[in-house]
C-alpha cells in the first residue's frame, strides 16, 4: 500500500468540517448569536481548489463571500479525543478560504433549510500548501489577513477564537470520528465582504504563508 503524503492532504482526505461563528465580532456583524457550542457544517474533498486555479462563482449566487481561516490538518485519526492529547492528533496547518454563497446562506436560513449550496460547491475551500507545526508554535496565537484587489478586507487573530483548537479537536471527534488528512476549518475574524468576477484576492498568515486566487464565473 502506497503510503499517503500528509502535505498533499486535499488530494486524498476525505472531508472537511468547519466551524461557524467562531469569532464574536464574525457572529455579530451578520447578526447572529454568539454560540455557546460549536456550529458544524462540512464540505466535500471536490471544493478544494490550489492556487492557479480560479474561484468560481456558483452560477445561482450573486453575493459570493470571502472568509480566511486558519486549517488544521489531522495527521492522527480518533474518535473522542481528550483536549489534553488533542495536538497530538494535529499534523500541520493551512491557509484557507471558506467561499460561501452569503444570498443562498441567507435564503436557507430563513426557510430553516442546510446551508449545502452555499457552502459545499467546487472550489469553495480554496487552500495553500502545507505548513508544518514547527513554523506555527502557537495556532491560537497568529494573525489571518485578507485583501481584495489590494484592499484589506479582513485582520484577525486567532486569540479571538471563541472555541480553542484542542476543543474543537475534541467536540468534533465525539461526533464525527478524525481520520488522517481531514481538515478543520476553525472560523474566521470580522471583515467578510462581497468578491466579484476578475477580483484577485491575497491572503496572509503572519509573516509564514501568502496565497493568491482569481475569481471567475461558472
Amino acid at each position: 500500500m502506497t503510503t499517503r503524503n500528509i502535505t498533499r492532504f486535499w488530494e486524498w482526505g476525505r472531508k472537511i468540517i468547519c466551524v461557524g461563528r467562531n469569532y464574536a465580532d464574525h457572529a455579530k456583524e451578520l447578526k447572529n448569536a454568539v454560540p455557546t457550542e460549536p456550529v458544524l457544517f462540512l464540505k466535500p474533498p471536490s471544493a478544494y481548489v490550489k492556487e492557479g486555479s480560479p474561484i468560481l462563482v456558483p452560477h445561482y449566487s450573486s453575493n459570493l463571500h470571502h472568509e480566511v481561516e486558519l486549517g488544521i490538518v489531522i495527521g492522527k485519526g480518533g474518535t473522542a479525543i481528550p483536549q489534553t492529547s488533542a495536538m497530538e492528533h494535529v499534523a500541520g496547518y493551512a491557509l484557507c478560504l471558506d467561499m460561501t454563497a452569503r444570498d443562498v446562506q441567507d435564503d436557507c436560513k430563513s426557510k430553516g433549510l442546510p446551508w449545502t449550496l452555499a457552502k459545499a460547491f467546487n472550489t469553495s475551500c480554496p487552500v495553500s500548501d502545507f505548513i508544518s507545526k514547527e513554523k506555527i508554535p502557537d495556532p491560537g496565537n497568529v494573525n489571518l489577513w485578507l485583501k481584495v484587489n489590494d484592499k484589506m478586507r479582513q485582520n484577525g487573530h486567532t486569540s479571538q477564537m471563541i472555541f480553542s483548537i484542542p476543543y474543537l479537536i475534541s467536540y468534533i471527534s465525539e461526533i464525527i470520528s478524525l481520520e488522517e488528512g481531514d481538515l478543520i476549518l476553525t472560523g474566521t475574524p470580522k471583515g467578510v465582504s462581497s468578491v466579484q468576477e476578475f477580483d484577485e484576492l491575497q491572503a496572509g498568515i503572519e509573516d509564514i504563508l501568502t496565497m493568491t486566487f482569481k475569481v471567475d464565473r461558472l
